[in-house]
């Protein structure tokens, strides 16, 4: 398998990803209201699910908490749909409801 040299790398825009971790649900209806809300801001602003729900393996220090993963063109994409303020409205339904933890990422 060929590999890309930097040069290639640079010219090329790596996807970014956001990785929800809920630490704990408190309120299941405001998980689904959020859901319901955010689904189609996230599509709007070009992003993909690519997996939600339970783990079905957790090893090493793992837990089983809700995990999801949402794919953007690239890194400015995820971070711009985050900050976005329908994406944020979306987020006000987990206040009380749910403790998450949300990390930006870059793919390779």
């Amino acid at each position: 398998m060929r590999r890309r040299c930097v040069a290639e790398r640079s010219r090329t825009m790596a996807s970014g990803y956001w990785v929800m971790t809920f630490r704990s649900v408190s309120d299941q209806t405001g998980v689904d209201r959020y859901a319901a809300v955010a689904g189609p801001v996230i599509r709007a602003h070009g992003g993909r699910v690519l997996a939600a729900g339970l783990p079905s393996f957790s090893y090493e220090a793992g837990t089983m908490q809700r995990v999801a993963i949402v794919e953007f063109s690239n890194l400015e994409a995820a971070d711009a749909a985050y900050r976005s303020p329908e994406y944020q409205a979306a987020v006000q339904y987990l206040v009380g409801a749910a403790e998450r933890d949300v990390r930006i990422v870059e793919g390779t």
